[in-house]
């Protein structure tokens, strides 16, 4: 199988590029492990870059084999011009290690006029190796915990004059993203949501509103943290075994910190997932929250894996 000497770069994908993609992603993530992409850009695909968040300015880069095989996947997306970009890309397992990935790193980086951000999920050696061949060294880890929800759950009310209710879908969402944005305003993931991204992820099918826990002031129902879980693996019933709860969101406005909102809220998603007959609960939080990390420790997390970020630190051998 030889690779093309082309690439094609796209805007939103048409239906039949975009099931050669995801079953290209699906085919990684089941020879790595790991998803080679995240979230963001899955509802990228699924959504379009408006819905999804983002910038209009979205390439989407296929390279096929000589045989017509999509061989591999890029996605580019400038949100920061000042830093390049973000991108991400995936190769199909049975056509590594013959150049794809080079190639599609030399299509991001000639899309790009800053020091690209280029993110790979887990640590796999192909990446590590990639990244490095282009002189990329590591800039950010974004850390996977776990935790077995089978284990005991501390108790943890909700502080005094705070109570806990589920989301209302067509009620809360400006609420929730104001809270978010202020939790976050200085997170270059989590901040800046708007009012789409969030309708959105309730179009998912994963999306339960009943495990998307609102924190209320009693005196006035001013909205003043959430703890939005998720559950990976599909629905319930006899495969509950393969399904793993996730501490999606997790946020508390800066007028409310310190009140001991987070580890209330934290207890409470759990009992919600541990409720749902799961035995595992998954979060990520970047590697330098150091006392984000250390509260999560303290409610028996440990690292399970770990998301890197690379940037661009010399030319290109």
């Amino acid at each position: 199988m030889t690779p093309s000497e082309q690439i094609s770069d796209l805007g939103d994908l048409d239906p039949e590029q975009l099931r050669e993609v995801l079953e290209l992603i699906d085919a990684a993530t089941d020879a790595d492990g790991v998803s080679p992409v995240s979230e963001h850009v899955l509802l990228h695909l699924r959504h379009g870059t408006d819905a999804a968040g983002g910038t209009a300015e979205t390439h989407n880069l296929l390279a096929r084999s000589g045989n017509g095989m999509l061989a591999g996947y890029a996605h580019l997306d400038l949100t920061d011009p000042v830093s390049g970009g973000t991108a991400e890309l995936a190769v199909h397992p049975d056509a590594r290690r013959l150049g794809i990935a080079s190639l599609l790193m030399r299509g991001l980086e000639e899309r790009t006029t800053g020091p690209m951000r280029l993110w790979a999920h887990g640590r796999l050696p192909g990446a590590q190796a990639l990244a490095h061949r282009f002189g990329y060294l590591q800039a950010r880890e974004l850390w996977q915990m776990r935790r077995s929800l089978l284990a005991e759950l501390p108790a943890i009310p909700p502080p005094e004059g705070i109570t806990f209710r589920p989301f209302v879908v067509g009620q809360d969402e400006q609420a929730w993203t104001d809270v978010n944005n202020r939790a976050f305003v200085e997170h270059p993931d989590q901040g800046g949501w708007s009012l789409a991204q969030i309708r959105t992820r309730e179009k998912e099918p994963w999306f339960d509103a009943e495990g998307f826990l609102l924190a209320e002031d009693d005196r006035d129902g001013r909205l003043l943290g959430f703890h939005w879980t998720k559950v990976h693996g599909g629905a319930g019933g006899s495969h509950a075994h393969d399904r793993i709860g996730e501490v999606y969101a997790l946020g508390v406005d800066p007028s409310a910190q310190g009140r001991g909102l987070g580890p209330a809220l934290t207890v409470a998603g759990l009992r919600y997932l541990r409720g749902l007959g799961l035995s595992q609960v998954m979060l990520y939080v970047d590697g330098s929250n150091t006392g984000a990390i250390r509260v999560y420790e303290r409610l028996g997390f440990t690292r399970w894996d770990v998301d890197v970020s690379y940037r661009r630190i010399a030319a290109a051998s």
